[in-house]
């Protein structure tokens, strides 16, 4: 059985439910969407026969964007994600390493203005691209060939990082969606009554969601603009009972005056992830929300549910800052640098295998080698289990700073900083944000008679990588701190930021 098997099972069963409540108030029933899937996906292997070759799909959220997904699935086919938030570099640098063979877009200005050899432009109805829903309309009625790439095969490559050097593609093999599938229907008890409103980007957490509410009969809803009024409107409009959100979203909700806790009265999980909640954010979210507030803990690499914890057992006060307990057909435990797996209550690196573990990254072995050791994933964070077995994250043994849900890795913006030419060394970290969970910020030490405002390389960075990837804040040192063998010390630098903000 393959992940797209879950949805089309869903078709046969619930056909005349409501499977997807566009932005635009379109409804598409399971069998119109399951024929529109059906069609597209013989469209795509009429365009290139080989089974797991790649589709890049570049798009905002909205129904055309799902049946897209769905049919990339169905057709065998290897999905990459393209966020549209994203610069028309870093996409660049994402094809060139995959190459997909079809690339499908909505209207994204210039994001994807180049020629890529090899691979075909089609549209999601805008005028100069081969419209989709023309390409797929020979084959309504048709259903396409089977899959036969094994549980192992791949069924995406999402890129966690790499925008300003070689990118690094997570292989998401079936399995993985399969066993996320699997533990969201089981963990949040989904049925066909469930109405997830689509809040965060598909290309990113709601990807993960999307095919557990379809399996069980019910409703994708897509918000009619993405802010916080419209979101809180959408779940009193169609009685939202589930949704993914960045912590920073469920803060700028509770913090719009025009939002207001009864418009969700339908809600039953609100789930959190891709970024920590400090526990005084948790207990103003169940103040807010009221007890609907849960939380997972993964990575791309082991996508989303490694761990879950849902709304009763996180209203036990002894469970605030916990990611929860290990899901099924995974294991994770703890480990020491030396490679032994610690005890109940040993703070260590965390570790998982099984069949979330992804199998490797894009044409990257070497990479792959030293992340996944002996079957384990070594995901870089630092945390304990408790004798109940529930996850503790401490802290992150590699640099990522998670701002707002996504990744931003220093070195890529280290990178884009000491392209400019007044910038002699840069370094890059996080640092808390009431908002983002994580602020960027960056030290930067000048050449020797250059100037520039931090404004101007706030700009710099924002051109090369995107606004996500900008620093909030630039610190100039005359010096920056070092070991004795020259290597910046970023804790050194917070230490002195944090002594600069000290009241004289």
């Amino acid at each position: 059985m393959y992940p797209i098997d879950f949805f089309f099972r869903a078709a046969q069963r619930y056909p005349a439910n409501i499977a997807v409540h566009g932005p635009d108030g379109q409804q598409l029933r399971f069998d119109a969407l399951a024929e529109q899937v059906s069609a597209l996906a013989c469209a795509m292997q009429a365009a290139d026969p080989e089974e797991q070759s790649r589709v890049g799909i570049c798009a905002a959220n909205h129904a055309q964007h799902i049946v897209a997904l769905l049919a990339t699935l169905a057709a065998g086919k290897v999905w990459v994600p393209l966020n549209a938030r994203s610069t028309a570099s870093e996409i660049d640098r994402i094809m060139q390493s995959v190459t997909p063979s079809i690339v499908i877009s909505d209207d994204v200005g210039e994001l994807l203005t180049q020629s890529f050899t090899g691979s075909a432009r089609w549209g999601m109805g805008q005028a100069g691209l081969p419209s989709m829903t023309v390409l797929a309309k020979p084959h309504r009625g048709q259903q396409p060939s089977a899959i036969t790439a094994g549980r192992d095969g791949t069924q995406a490559i999402k890129f966690t990082g790499g925008t300003t050097g070689a990118p690094k593609g997570v292989m998401q093999p079936y399995r993985a969606w399969t066993a996320g599938i699997i533990n969201q229907i089981h963990g949040w008890r989904l049925s066909t009554e469930d109405r997830y409103v689509v809040c965060a980007p598909i290309t990113h957490g709601t990807s993960t969601y999307m095919l557990p509410i379809l399996a069980q009969g019910g409703c994708l809803v897509f918000p009619a603009q993405n802010n916080p009024p419209a979101i809180a409107q959408a779940f009193a409009q169609h009685r939202g009972t589930i949704s993914f959100m960045p912590p920073t979203l469920i803060y700028m909700l509770m913090s719009d005056p025009g939002v207001k806790p009864e418009k969700f009265e339908s809600l039953r999980h609100l789930v959190f992830g891709g970024a920590p909640m400090p526990p005084e954010k948790v207990d103003e979210a169940v103040a807010f929300f009221g007890p609907r507030i849960g939380a997972t803990y993964g990575q791309t690499e082991a996508p989303q549910i490694v761990t879950m914890i849902r709304p009763e057992e996180l209203a036990d006060p002894a469970n605030r800052g916990s990611g929860g307990r290990c899901t099924w057909l995974s294991d994770m435990a703890i480990m020491s640098p030396q490679g032994d797996l610690l005890p109940t209550g040993e703070k260590g690196e965390v570790v998982v295998r099984g069949d979330l573990v992804m199998t490797g990254y894009w044409q990257m072995p070497e990479k792959t080698a030293e992340t996944i050791v002996d079957g384990w994933l070594h995901t870089g964070d630092v945390g304990y289990i408790d004798k109940r077995g529930y996850l503790f994250i401490k802290d992150r043994l590699r640099d990522v700073v998670i701002t707002g849900g996504f990744n931003v890795y220093p070195v890529d913006v280290e990178d884009a900083l000491c392209k400019h030419a007044a910038v002699y060394e840069a370094s890059v970290f996080g640092l808390p944000h009431d908002k983002w969970g994580e602020a960027v910020h960056g030290a930067v030490q000048l050449k020797d008679n250059h100037a520039v405002s931090a404004e101007d390389l706030m700009q710099h960075v924002k051109d090369l990588l995107g606004s996500v990837h900008t620093p909030k804040e630039i610190h100039f040192f005359e010096q920056l701190p070092r070991s004795s063998v020259g290597k910046v010390l970023k804790k050194d630098i917070k230490d002195q930021l944090s002594d600069r903000a000290q009241p004289s």
